[in-house]
C-alpha cells in the first residue's frame, strides 16, 4: 500500500511539472500570436485610412458639380468651392434651363442615347461572343491572326480614323441612330473578343460534345450552351460597353446628323452660347442628370465587373 501511494505520488508530481511546462513554453508563443497579429491590424487600418482619403478626393469632382448645379452661373466661376446659400441658390433653375434650351428637346438627347447604347451593346455582345467561340475552337492560323487583329485593335486611337470614318459613315449611310452601331461594334470588339476568348478557353469541350452527339448545330450549341456559361463575362462586358457608349461624345458628334440626332453629351455641348459664353450652372445640372442611369446600373451589376474580368482572363 505505502508504495502505491508513493507511486501514485510520484506521477502526480511528473503530471503536474509537465502541465507547468507546457503552459511556460505555450505562453511566449501567445505573446508571439498576439504581436504578429497586431502588426497586419496596424497595417490594415492605415490602408484603410489612406484609401478612404484617395476614395474622397477621387468622388469630389462629382460632389462639387452637384453643388454647383444649384449655384447662378455667376457664382459657379467666382465661388466654385463654396456652399450655394444666400443669392448664389437658385434651387431647380439650372435643371429647368438644360430641360427648355434652344429648339431641341432633352427628352429627345436622352432617347436617342438610350437607343445608340442599348443597340450597340446588344451587337458588339452577340458578335463578339459569337468571334470568340469560333476563335477559341478552330485551331488554325487563320484564327490565331484574326485574334491578334482584334487584340491589337485596342491599340489603335480612335483619333487615327475620325476624320477618314466621317466622310465613310455619311457615303455608306451610317449617320443615324439606327445605323452607328455598326461603327461601335468595329471599336468595341476588341476587348469583347478578347475578355470572350480567355473565357471560352477555360470551358470544357465535353459540353459542346454532349450536345453535338443530342443532335444541336452549331448555333443552336451556342445559344443554348454557350451563352448561359457565358454570363458572368456577359455582364461585364456589357457594363464596359454601356458606360463607354452611353458617355461618348466624338462619335456620335463626327458621324450623326446633328441637327436631326444629338445624344446627352452633344445636347449638353450645344449649352455653350455666342461668343464663347457658357452657362455653366445648367451644364453642370444636365451632367448630374446623365450620370444618374451610369451610375446606378454600375452599382446594381458592380459585382459582376470582377468576376467576369477574372473569369475571361488568358488561359493558357
Amino acid at each position: 500500500m505505502k508504495r502505491d501511494k508513493a507511486i501514485n505520488r510520484a506521477l502526480s508530481k511528473t503530471v503536474n511539472s509537465t502541465i507547468k511546462d507546457s503552459t511556460v513554453k505555450a505562453t511566449p508563443k501567445k505573446k508571439k500570436m498576439k504581436e504578429t497579429s497586431e502588426i497586419p491590424l496596424k497595417h490594415g487600418k492605415m490602408l484603410t485610412t489612406i484609401m478612404t482619403i484617395v476614395t474622397l478626393a477621387y468622388v469630389s469632382p462629382i460632389f462639387i458639380v452637384l453643388m454647383n448645379s444649384f449655384k447662378a452661373n455667376t457664382f459657379v466661376k467666382t465661388d466654385t468651392f463654396a456652399w450655394p446659400t444666400g443669392e448664389a441658390l437658385v434651387g431647380w433653375a439650372n435643371y429647368i434651363k438644360g430641360f427648355t434650351f434652344g429648339n431641341y428637346p432633352f427628352f429627345k438627347s436622352v432617347l436617342y442615347s438610350f437607343v445608340i447604347t442599348v443597340l450597340s451593346t446588344v451587337l458588339i455582345l452577340i458578335c463578339t461572343s459569337m468571334a470568340a467561340w469560333y476563335i477559341a475552337r478552330v485551331d488554325s492560323m487563320v484564327c490565331k491572326i484574326v485574334y491578334y487583329l482584334f487584340v491589337f485593335s485596342m491599340v489603335v486611337p480612335f483619333q487615327m480614323v475620325m476624320f477618314t470614318l466621317s466622310n465613310t459613315a455619311d457615303s455608306l449611310g451610317l449617320n443615324t441612330p439606327w445605323t452607328i452601331p455598326i461603327i461601335y461594334l468595329g471599336f468595341g470588339a476588341g476587348m469583347a473578343v478578347f475578355m470572350f476568348t480567355g473565357f471560352i478557353k477555360g470551358l470544357p469541350l465535353e459540353i459542346e460534345e454532349a450536345a453535338a452527339i443530342d443532335g444541336c448545330g452549331p448555333i443552336r450549341t451556342f445559344f443554348i450552351v454557350i451563352i448561359p456559361m457565358l454570363k458572368p463575362t456577359l455582364i461585364s462586358v456589357g457594363i464596359l460597353e454601356i458606360m463607354w457608349i452611353w458617355n461618348d461624345y466624338l462619335l456620335p458628334y463626327l458621324v450623326l446628323d446633328l441637327d436631326q440626332y444629338r445624344t446627352i453629351p452633344i445636347h449638353i455641348q450645344y449649352l455653350q452660347g455666342s461668343y464663347g459664353s457658357v452657362d455653366l450652372g445648367a451644364i453642370m445640372a444636365l451632367i448630374i442628370l446623365s450620370i444618374i442611369p451610369v451610375i446606378f446600373f454600375y452599382l446594381t451589376c458592380q459585382k459582376h465587373i470582377i468576376k467576369g474580368v477574372a473569369a475571361g482572363a488568358v488561359k493558357g
